[in-house]
């Protein structure tokens, strides 16, 4: 297959709310809360987006960057008004339990290997994703992993499940769980020369490439969409449920396409428009 391409005192969140673009610099009368992922704020769309959303809606989107799992946790307590993530499987169980009201699709890209550019593993030939971590693990060779519930972290966990592999039990003499978002951990990666899985979007952004290279991408479980919640105001009535729904309008518009799907680096798309 190929794939076209505001404050809390939490631990890792970065508040990234005030790149909510406002021409003059003055603050805008309406403002949101959205968590969103490492992955997402480290393309750099969100740059693109935020100044056409506050010079359409008048509107400030006040980004809180974490991981899918925290994300998730910070709608279910009520402290963002929504959330985009890319974690199917738990997007749907924040929405059996309550927290969200509905989920839509807004864009997707696809996860990627990378590794050395000797590829001492020989992951570049593997028939799919599972079996390019079977040869990782079967070599030893140094991996780089988010090890923090984070959307990627869930994907990377699934796919070693796939190769009948645990990777809780995984040697620490090779296998490094970071704790930490995208781009910190493919700067572990690039800094001891190391497999990692990204998204593509983060690995065409990253500047510390070093000596590391894509190796592996293409099968159709690599797949991430991307999904955008709004948190149940049933639940947590203080959200702002119209604003909410004014910016999902917004995501889900022709213009959101226009810019999403014309954010390119070296002329290669970071990620696809895909709302209904």
């Amino acid at each position: 297959m190929t794939f076209k391409l505001g404050s809390v005192s939490v631990r890792g969140v970065v508040l990234a709310g005030a790149i909510a673009a406002l021409s003059a610099g003055a603050s805008l009368a309406d403002s949101v809360k959205l968590a969103v992922t490492t992955s997402f704020h480290n393309s750099g769309l969100s740059d693109v987006l935020l100044p056409e959303i506050a010079a359409d809606l008048g509107l400030e989107v006040q980004l809180l960057v974490v991981g899918t799992g925290q994300a998730i946790r910070l709608g279910e307590a009520g402290d963002v008004d929504a959330i985009l993530v890319h974690s199917k499987k738990a997007e749907e169980a924040f929405l059996a339990g309550g927290y969200g009201t509905h989920r839509t699709e807004v864009m997707y890209n696809d996860f990627v290997l990378i590794g050395p550019d000797t590829d001492p593993a020989g992951i570049k030939g593997a028939a799919d994703a599972a079996a390019a971590l079977s040869a990782i693990e079967a070599a030893k060779a140094d991996f780089a992993s988010r090890g923090d519930d984070s959307g990627t972290h869930k994907k990377e966990l699934s796919l070693w499940q796939a190769a009948g592999i645990d990777a809780e039990a995984l040697d620490p003499s090779w296998y490094k769980a970071a704790g930490a978002g995208m781009g910190a951990t493919l700067n572990t990666a690039s800094g001891m020369n190391a497999y990692v899985m990204s998204d593509r979007a983060s690995w065409l952004k990253f500047a510390n490439k070093g000596d590391l290279d894509l190796l592996f991408a293409g099968d159709p479980v690599l797949f991430n969409q991307y999904a955008f919640l709004p948190v149940n105001p049933d639940k947590h009535p203080h959200v702002k449920a119209d604003l909410v729904n004014k910016l999902e309008g917004w995501l889900v518009s022709e213009r959101a396409q226009i810019l999403i799907d014309g954010y390119r680096l070296n002329g290669e798309a970071l990620f696809t428009f895909n709302a209904k």
